[in-house]
């Protein structure tokens, strides 16, 4: 791995860019905010001089597009055909300056930035690591967010009357998702209304089986993995993206609960793949084997407009589907 410097600078003016939490002009992304969230869900403003850290914007890279490695396949009369492209992770490059009234105030802050990234790489009571987040702010308030770990860059630069009251460090952020997470998800909520007699007081349709076909759009550049949350009443639920033609269904009385009553909820996430009834308890209770295995297909949404539908036998009033994902984006 080539060897990231970053220049010696003083810290700046609250007046200018960078300074007091304006906006600094970052390469491929324009005037903009940034903050860093650790794995204990303390925030770290990182174009905040106030803070004694501030980001050294020439240095940032890798916040434009992801790379992909793409699989072709060689044509009988020449050249190649797109097979397959495979988004690979990105690396951010983000130079911080980190400086302090004196040695102790400098050595106090320096290290608390330290374990805040390398924190990242630490494994939890769960045996899990989890991942810090950098969120990009715009100046109209609008974010991207994206899951990071570190990777190296925490050394100092190692040149004379650095380490004292100030040094610079280049982080490396490994992301294993390259895309960018939109800050404000998208929800989609259907309800079964109040159901009627078919003869009273005329021949009318109701709604106890399918709660509806709906367009579903993602306004991102990449596949988006949503969560739904089912409400009962409902014996068997069945969705289809009509668009991809992949589908699933959950039937409650494989796992021997029965239909589900009003009130009682599921909740399907579909990366991970995880399913669990809301009985009450703090993470639910696994209800994997519900789904029509080996035929389920967790599907995701196709980037712009899915046709799809919710079928829910059995339903009733207060029958809902509420689907949640947040958006995906090839660049900060």
């Amino acid at each position: 791995m080539p060897l990231i410097t970053a220049p010696v600078v003083d810290p700046p003016d609250p007046g200018t860019p960078g300074g007091g939490g304006t906006p600094i002009p970052l390469p491929e992304v324009g005037n903009a905010t940034a903050f860093y969230t650790d794995p204990t869900g303390t925030v770290w403003p990182l174009s905040q001089s106030s803070a004694g850290w501030f980001t050294l914007a020439d240095g940032v890279s890798g916040l434009g597009a992801a790379a992909y490695t793409l699989t072709t396949d060689a044509q009988p009369r020449g050249g190649a055909r797109l097979r397959h492209a495979q988004p690979q992770p990105r690396t951010i490059i983000w130079p911080l300056h980190v400086y302090g009234k004196n040695h102790l105030e400098f050595l106090e802050r320096w290290r608390q930035l330290s374990t805040a990234f390398t924190r990242t790489l630490r494994r939890g009571r769960d045996g899990r690591r989890t991942p810090g987040v950098l969120t990009i702010v715009r100046p109209d308030g609008t974010s991207r967010s994206v899951e990071v770990y570190y990777q190296a860059g925490f050394e100092g630069q190692g040149k004379r009357g650095s380490g004292i009251i100030s040094d610079s460090v280049a982080l490396a952020l490994w992301c294993e998702d390259p895309y960018w997470k939109a800050g404000v998800p998208v929800p989609v909520h259907r309800e079964t209304g109040e159901l009627s007699d078919f003869l009273d007081p005329f021949p009318s349709v109701s709604s106890s089986q399918v709660l509806g076909d709906t367009t579903v759009d993602n306004p991102g550049d990449a596949v988006v993995w949503p969560t739904w949350t089912i409400t009962g009443p409902a014996s068997l639920i069945t969705f289809t993206n009509e668009t991809t033609g992949e589908a699933f269904a959950l039937d409650p009385a494989e796992v021997g609960h029965g239909a589900l009553t009003p009130g009682e909820r599921v909740t399907v996430r579909t990366d991970p793949a995880q399913v669990r009834f809301q009985d009450g308890s703090p993470d639910g209770v696994n209800w994997s084997g519900a789904l029509n295995w080996p035929d389920a297909v967790l599907w995701g949404l196709e980037p712009g407009l899915n046709e799809v539908t919710f079928q829910l036998d059995g339903s009733g009033p207060g029958s809902a589907v509420d689907l949640l994902f947040y958006p995906r984006h090839e660049t900060a």
